[in-house]
């Protein structure tokens, strides 16, 4: 058995029930639900089989390395990976069933090449840049992409199936920058449909835009931190108001308990100092486990059911605790965020804490912390 102090419980049947939650705000349309970054730091496979469960049709894999894990895991729904350069092993993406994305014409170039190595026909997805100003091609080149991917699809080597992009400001519901972006893409898609594609997914919409937006929900939807139960929207829609469950809780074991005295300083550079006698507690997880720095003498932990704050830097391995009198003992549980449910801190908390968003706070849970699994398909 693997010992290690912490660990990331993940809730596989919250993941579920996000997904069933997304399905009805987008009824029209299915759900892909996005794993990349490790299920944002949930647990690929868990957390796809668990979207899955949930009522998600397609998986989304930014990179092409998650999207060949999902196949070597038996996982044979729908999958679109997006996030690669020249020279990417696409061969393994169409021998795989893996739909693929083309941002540029060079990828174009190189998804027809794999074709002709494989014999396979590529199930492409173009991508139109419609304002976010990242991925994608802005319209006249995409335009030009289009009816190259028309003359390949002609030739055997593709299938144009999707058309779609990404929006910049989809969390500001009445942005006029939104519906910019949702003209182009109108634009692109009727470009398409002009040249004679027969699209199966026109997609555009975010978390956000899948909570908020159903003028954009299209055929398909693709959430991403709300598959995990954390709101893109945490202001005006704040997760529990929205019927979403934070999927992740990170505890750890107290290491030292001690009393201090009144002057005490705390970790490194003595940014702490302890004004009354008090007991110190360490936790045994740091930045190398991805615990932001930026958390030091700011982010919320708890132990025996209260919430105090980091007291001094965080340090690779572990951080401190001003606890006073709670009742603690070394191998009590610390508790640094979770669902709330149990009044614990959640990864919100944290993000507002190291003015950050829960996003990174989530993702950045390094690899030498255990992913504990509860729920339907836990191991």
């Amino acid at each position: 058995m693997t010992y290690y102090p912490g660990r990331a419980v993940v809730d596989l049947d919250a993941i579920a029930a996000n997904v069933g939650w997304l399905r009805e705000c987008a009824p029209t349309a299915q759900v892909m639900a996005v794993v990349k970054g490790d299920a944002y730091g949930h647990g690929l496979v868990p957390a796809a089989r668990a979207a899955l469960r949930g009522g998600a049709t397609w998986l989304g894999a930014a990179q092409v390395p998650e999207a060949l894990a999902l196949r070597a895991a038996g996982i044979t729904a729908p999958v679109l990976t997006w996030l690669y350069g020249p020279g990417a092993p696409l061969t393994e993406v169409l021998r795989s069933d893996i739909d693929i994305s083309a941002p540029a014409p060079w990828a174009l170039a190189e998804i027809a090449d794999a074709a002709r190595t494989t014999g396979r026909t590529a199930r492409l997805h173009v991508k139109v840049d419609t304002g976010l100003g990242r991925g994608g091609s802005f319209l006249d080149t995409w335009t030009e992409m289009l009816g190259e991917a028309m003359r390949l699809q002609a030739e055997g080597l593709v299938r144009l199936v999707g058309v779609w992009s990404h929006l910049a400001r989809a969390d500001e519901v009445d942005h006029p920058s939104v519906r910019e972006q949702l003209a182009v893409f109108t634009e692109a898609v009727h470009r398409a449909e002009n040249a004679g594609a027969t699209l199966e997914v026109r997609h555009l919409a975010n978390s956000a835009a899948t909570i908020s937006l159903p003028e954009v929900h299209y055929d398909l939807v693709r959430p991403g931190i709300a598959v995990y139960g954390l709101s893109p929207m945490p202001v005006t829609h704040p997760s529990p108001q929205v019927g979403l469950t934070p999927a992740m809780r990170l505890e750890a074991d107290l290491h030292v308990v001690k009393s201090a005295a009144p002057g005490q300083g705390v970790s490194y550079g003595h940014t702490y100092t302890t004004s009354y006698p008090t007991t110190l507690a360490t936790v045994p997880l740091g930045y190398a486990d991805g615990i932001p720095r930026r958390a030091s003498n700011a982010a919320p932990v708890q132990v025996a059911g209260q919430q105090v704050r980091i007291a001094g830097r965080v340090c690779m391995d572990q951080f401190v605790l001003d606890v006073r009198e709670l009742p603690v003992a070394a191998g009590d549980t610390a508790v640094l965020f979770g669902s709330g449910s149990q009044g614990e801190p959640t990864a919100q908390d944290w993000a507002d804490a190291v003015g950050g968003i829960s996003y990174e706070i989530v993702t950045q849970i390094g690899p030498r912390v255990p992913r504990v699994y509860t729920g339907q398909g836990a191991v």
